[in-house]
Formats: structure tokens, sequence, C-alpha cells
């Protein structure tokens, strides 16, 4: 999509034609905290079990585990 050695345009010229922020292009996404992958696997195994819950109901079955 962007080419970083284009021999014309810049890597800005070719974000504004794309309409993205250049802020875009160089972002890299850090990824998930082991705890949240921990508070993500306990909400799916809660769902799993009781689908019937709805989307606030869970909240109260989850133990507290952040500080």
């Amino acid at each position: 999509m962007i080419e970083p050695n284009h021999p014309q345009m810049s890597i800005g010229q070719q974000c504004r034609l794309l309409s993205i922020a250049r802020s875009s292009y160089y972002y890299e996404p850090k990824g998930e905290t082991e705890q949240n992958h921990g508070l993500m696997r306990q909400i799916d195994e809660q769902f799993l079990e009781t689908p019937f819950f709805g989307v606030r109901q869970p909240l109260g079955t989850l133990p507290t585990v952040i500080p």
C-alpha cells in the first residue's frame, strides 16, 4: 500500500493520498497483557457456561482481580 522507498513520493504524500494520518503508518500495536488475556478467558468461560446471562450480569460473577 505505502512504499517507503518510492523514488518520487514521500511517505507523507502517500499517506495524504490514502487519507490516513502519517502516525497510523508508523503505529505498532503493543498487544495484550497477560492480565487482560486472563480476564478475557474468564469472561469467555463464564459466557459459555451461562449464555443466558446477557451482558451485565456476568460482570458480577467474575472475581475481583484488578488492584
